[in-house]
């Protein structure tokens, strides 16, 4: 492992179908890390559309303007740290939960979550399709394993990154807020580490809801 990697973590408040907005609000946190040093500035899950996005993901303009907006964030992101942010991606007829990667003016990575929840205000299964476990990116000198919130809380999945080479779990998180919550967070995470030897980071945020406009 590197003897240093400056990593900052963007824990914004992204509005729901507000994708031109939020992905303003990611370039600005990555051209602040960029001035500040960093090598990587870590966004939440889903933060290009908004976190949870329901029904509207299931519209396919929606999902072809967010990933469009990824794209476009993507080619700005030249001369400075890679960003990492959530969005959806379709892939080969299915739809993903995904966390992007961007670097040198491109996607460098898509990271596809895997555990999809479907309790209390979940219902990730009816929307998304799960992905097979992933390997770790690669992002300058380290190795970043990226287990997509739900993943985090299942061993397997951070094993996983453990075994095929990851030296650091990122764990972006966009779940609703539920008081109580952060404590049961701290205790699983804590888990991962114990599970893996890893340290981990998990960088977390709470959507603004507001009526699509369409």
């Amino acid at each position: 492992m590197p003897a240093t990697f400056r990593l900052t973590l963007a824990q914004l408040n992204p509005t729901l179908g507000a994708i031109e907005a939020n992905a303003a609000l990611a370039y600005d946190a990555w051209a602040k890390g960029r001035d500040a040093g960093a090598q990587m500035v870590a966004l939440t899950e889903m933060f290009i559309t908004g976190y949870q996005t329901q029904d509207l993901v299931l519209k396919p303009a929606f999902v072809a303007d967010a990933m469009r907006a990824v794209q476009a964030l993507a080619e700005k992101i030249k001369d400075g740290p890679a960003l990492g942010v959530g969005a959806p991606c379709l892939k080969d007829g299915a739809l993903y939960n995904a966390y992007y990667v961007l670097q040198d003016g491109k996607i460098a990575a898509t990271v596809l979550k895997h555990e999809l929840p479907n309790s209390d205000v979940f219902d990730e299964k009816r929307i998304f399709a799960s992905a097979p476990p992933q390997g770790p990116c690669q992002i300058g000198p380290l190795r970043i394993g990226i287990p997509i919130c739900e993943d985090a809380w299942h061993a397997d999945v951070c094993e996983t990154l453990a075994e095929t080479g990851a030296q650091i779990l990122l764990v972006p998180n966009g779940s609703p807020y539920h008081r109580g919550k952060p404590e049961v967070r701290t205790n699983l995470m804590v888990y991962r580490v114990v599970d893996t030897g890893l340290p981990l980071v998990y960088p977390v945020s709470y959507t603004h809801l507001r009526a699509h406009e369409t």
